[in-house]
């Protein structure tokens, strides 16, 4: 029996940037939808969208995160 090859999408959509918080803290490879940066500046976009989903984070943890200091694409 023949098994169907999926193709593999190479296009996600997402783009990866790495957050470093005022504290010190660190997140790698947090998912921007590529839609998002359609804008003047994508890094503040980017730091937007971040921001947002941190603070929903925190909203369902109760764990608040701090201020973002730096946000970078991620490599690769």
């Amino acid at each position: 029996m023949a098994r169907k090859i999926k193709k593999q999408n190479t296009d996600s959509g997402f783009v990866l940037f790495d957050v470093v918080y005022q504290d010190g803290a660190r997140s790698s490879n947090r998912r921007v939808p590529s839609a998002e940066l359609d804008a003047p500046d994508p890094e503040a976009a980017a730091r937007a969208f971040i921001e947002a989903q941190d603070r929903k984070i925190a909203e369902m943890s109760g764990n608040p995160r701090g201020p973002i200091k730096t946000i970078t694409r991620s490599p690769g």
